[in-house]
């Protein structure tokens, strides 16, 4: 056997209904469909949540549990290689980040993370930082001073 002699099995395929062609196909006049109502209109669906005017069963049933999103902290994020553009010395405070433009909104505080490496000596202020950013500032020099 190879692949241009295979055929589907018979009874596999079926020729497609066309309704509302006469009353040989059984599928005439109204299609189908019954009489009239929603189900029987074209572009009639019904939502398939809907009960019928019922209370449905995702209001029934109790909402449950907790969410601990309105409560979380979110960090506004900073990279090692952004504190390049600082000066020699220079105490980088978070009022300093926002009033140069490298952080728009401070949020919960800042977060320094290590991508990149640092060239100058700094003393950077943050609320936090990562471990690897611990290491790029040790390395250079630098001192982290966690607020």
């Amino acid at each position: 056997m190879k692949l241009h002699e295979l055929e589907k099995n018979i009874g596999a395929t079926h020729s497609k209904k066309r309704v509302g062609r006469g009353s040989g196909s059984g599928l005439g006049k109204t299609s189908g469909r019954g009489q009239k109502g929603q189900k029987a209109r074209s572009g009639g669906s019904i939502n398939p949540v809907f009960e019928g005017g019922q209370l449905p069963l995702y209001r029934r049933l109790p909402k449950r549990g907790f969410s601990n999103h309105l409560f979380k902290k979110e960090y506004a994020v900073i990279n090692v290689e952004d504190l390049n553009a600082f000066e020699n010395g220079t105490v980088v405070t978070p009022a300093l980040l926002k009033e140069m433009g490298i952080v728009k909104n401070q949020l919960s505080g800042i977060k320094v993370l290590g991508n990149g490496s640092l060239e100058k000596k700094l003393t950077i202020q943050a609320n936090k930082f990562s471990k690897s950013a611990l290491e790029k500032i040790a390395e250079s020099g630098s001192k982290a001073e966690v607020i």
